[in-house]
């Protein structure tokens, strides 16, 4: 995650620029407290974290029908049709 991004996370009201991916080009403005480096790491690590963990959602959403073909499934093949056809996605995608 960037710099900017766990900043934010850790206060959303921060006023920061940052020059790139460098803890030390980062410019607090407005007199927004300084978070420390290591503070803003551990947040990076964290949200990666997070952002991975949820990795399987992100590929059901790409696989998964358009809302559309799932109410034409639905229609032609009932609840239990329309749940058969998403269960193979969520089941090459399991949860963590």
């Amino acid at each position: 995650m960037d710099i900017c991004t766990a900043i934010l996370a850790i206060n959303p009201s921060a006023q920061v620029s940052v020059n790139g991916e460098d803890l030390d080009q980062i410019t607090w403005h407005d007199g927004t407290a300084v978070i420390s480096k290591s503070d803003i790491q551990a947040k990076q690590a964290e949200l990666k974290t997070a952002y991975d963990a949820k990795e399987y959602q992100r590929k059901r959403a790409e696989e998964y029908p358009s809302v559309a073909d799932q109410l034409d499934d639905l229609y032609h093949n009932g609840i239990d049709g329309w749940k058969a056809t998403i269960k193979i996605t969520k089941d090459k995608y399991p949860k963590g």
